[in-house]
């Protein structure tokens, strides 16, 4: 049956493909996704994030994935019905299988992104050593593994200045953010090696 008809009929659909290799990653999130819809935006989202365009912003993602409007990926980003959490714990869970135990390296950085306006939470004024100078910006702390010299991302936090902090808000230095990052990752298994002076 066509697509256009399992949406009359109010039917449930498969998802539409993307490529191989992300239709296959992504398989194993698919279950954290109630609507068919949202499982897609996922998959967008993920194609578009490891393609080779410059900017990664919703509407160059939206461009790039051939989808209409970047509208359905930001009402999925804010909208949708899924947990980051648990995203994020099967995401650690298959990098922990994939390194079967093995040792890893992990490297604390922070990553530094211009932005112009104010409507991002936690965007102020601050040093961004992608630029060099105090800029208006958002900053995270992340985490990298190292594995037989193949680096991959496992955790990041956003700093939270003091002038952005919500009400429910801690401020944590960004050594404390690492801090917090570390005891995760040792919390959830992984082993880590620890470097030699």
């Amino acid at each position: 049956m066509d697509v256009e008809l399992q949406i009359l009929k109010h039917l449930a659909r498969d998802a539409h493909p993307t490529v191989v290799i992300v239709d296959g990653y992504c398989a194993e999130y698919k279950d954290l996704f109630k609507e068919v819809r949202n499982y897609e935006c996922f998959k967008y989202l993920d194609l578009g994030i490891s393609s080779p365009i410059k900017r990664k912003s919703l509407p160059e993602i939206a461009k790039v994935v051939s989808i209409n409007s970047a509208q359905s990926l930001h009402h999925f980003i804010a909208n949708s019905d899924w947990s980051i959490n648990k995203l994020k714990s099967r995401r650690l869970n298959k990098i922990k299988r994939a390194l079967n135990g093995n040792a890893i390296t992990v490297v604390i950085d922070e990553t530094e992104d211009r932005k112009k306006g104010k409507k991002t939470d936690y965007v102020a004024r601050q040093y961004l050593g992608s630029v060099g100078k105090i800029n208006n910006g958002i900053v995270t702390v992340n985490a990298y593994g190292v594995d037989c010299n193949i680096t991959f991302p496992l955790i990041l936090k956003v700093f939270k200045p003091k002038g952005t902090l919500k009400e429910s808000d801690k401020y944590k230095t960004k050594i404390e953010l690492a801090s917090e990052i570390l005891t995760e990752l040792i919390e959830s298994g992984f082993n880590i090696e620890l470097g030699k002076n």
